[in-house]
């Protein structure tokens, strides 16, 4: 007993807790980062109508404010471990949201819809260097947990459509969309500081940069699955950017509890991925034809019981993909998972570019139901495509 009373219980008892508030302080504050990042990204989703009459240009083209972010990022997505392979991934993370800061300033005070492109165009390198490389930093804050990273990344996207469109739909209405884009730039301000108190030294994989993803490119299964990301992000990015539009059609009235109601299922469906990311076959393949059911039913929906039943299934199963599909290129590519992920991030900002500029040119001429007709054709191929691809077991 007393060889048992001499041993330093307590003492290492405080420190494992320390060093686990630590580590739980930095996911959060990442999470942070994300959400902010990715309600910037959409804050034009919620402002659409005022923005484009403020500039001076139609609704449709102003839907390319979202076009010019997945352009850059798209770019940037797997480029950036390219062209910082040795970077501490704090101090990148960190500049990086210090650019979407200095993007929704830009926006906030344009004179014009060439100045907003611009900012646009600069969060979009800011969200996909991020979201490259935020999980691989979540995962070195709590290894071995990469199902609660994944999800909790997509938990705070989704706490971002919850918030960030229908609180930037109420402010523009109240006091203008300007006003909206400057608290972007203070909150991505803000998530900077509290990330460089709490997350500790991240240093980058040591095979990190263009070996990794030339080895990364080679793989087969890997590649199918990317393709499938697009599929699936191309149909929701054809009709997510003119959701508003969608919702009016049917009551005008109902917009902002209705972007919340999509948010609402936005919060569910990452937690729903993260109970079912064991089952990660069935999962991915579910998700997009969730979505492309939610898509039709908003494009028919005849009032708003049957609207609000699309737009909350809308939310669930669009949330749920990012943190399944995270998962499924991390399983198919475990040892290159920086430039797996880098991948992912790219097809998403592929497709959302693709959806976004096709949305742009058919909404003016045939309106917005088209565009989720497309968008769910597109999401029953990715759902057929992660049905039959077999995956290796972890």
């Amino acid at each position: 007993m007393h060889a048992h009373a001499d041993r330093p219980v307590q003492p290492s008892d405080h420190t494992a807790r320390r060093h686990g508030s630590a580590r739980l302080a930095a996911r959060r504050r990442a999470l942070l980062g994300i959400a902010i990042l990715v309600a910037s990204e959409f804050l034009p989703a919620g402002v659409l109508p005022a923005l484009a009459a403020d500039v001076g240009v139609s609704e449709g083209t102003a839907g390319l404010a979202v076009a010019a972010t997945a352009i850059a990022g798209a770019f940037t997505a797997p480029s950036i471990a390219v062209l910082l392979p040795r970077a501490d991934r704090r101090l990148v993370l960190l500049g990086l949201l210090l650019a979407a800061a200095l993007s929704n300033l830009a926006v906030a005070v344009a004179p014009g819809f060439a100045v907003v492109l611009v900012g646009r165009l600069l969060l979009g390198v800011a969200i996909a260097g991020y979201w490259s490389l935020a999980f691989g930093a979540g995962v070195h804050a709590a290894p071995g947990r990469q199902r609660l990273v994944a999800s909790a990344l997509a938990f705070g996207t989704s706490v971002a459509t919850v918030v960030g469109v229908p609180l930037a739909s109420v402010v523009g209405d109240t006091v203008g969309w300007r006003t909206a884009f400057g608290g972007a730039a203070v909150l991505s301000l803000l998530s900077a500081v509290a990330l460089a108190v709490a997350l500790p030294s991240v240093p980058a994989h040591p095979t990190a940069g263009l070996r990794m993803l030339r080895e990364a490119l080679r793989n087969r299964l890997l590649m199918a699955g990317i393709g499938f990301v697009v599929l699936v992000a191309f149909g929701n990015f054809a009709a997510y950017p003119y959701i508003r539009l969608a919702i009016d059609r049917v009551d005008p009235g109902a917009t902002t509890w209705m972007l919340l109601a999509w948010g609402v299922g936005g919060v569910v469906g990452p937690i729903l991925a993260g109970v079912l990311a064991r089952w990660l076959r069935p999962l991915t393949a579910a998700a997009p034809f969730g979505l492309a059911v939610a898509l039709l039913l908003t494009a028919v929906a005849p009032s708003v019981p049957v609207l609000t039943v699309a737009v909350v299934l809308w939310g669930v199963s669009l949330n749920a993909v990012p943190a399944a599909t995270q998962l499924w290129v991390a399983r198919a590519e475990p040892v290159r998972t920086e430039s797996a992920i880098s991948l992912q991030v790219t097809a998403f900002q592929v497709a959302i570019t693709a959806g976004s500029a096709l949305g742009g040119v058919l909404l003016d001429g045939y309106g917005v139901r088209p565009l989720l007709v497309i968008g769910a054709g597109a999401a029953v191929a990715a759902g057929l495509g992660w049905a039959f691809v077999r995956l290796p077991r972890a």
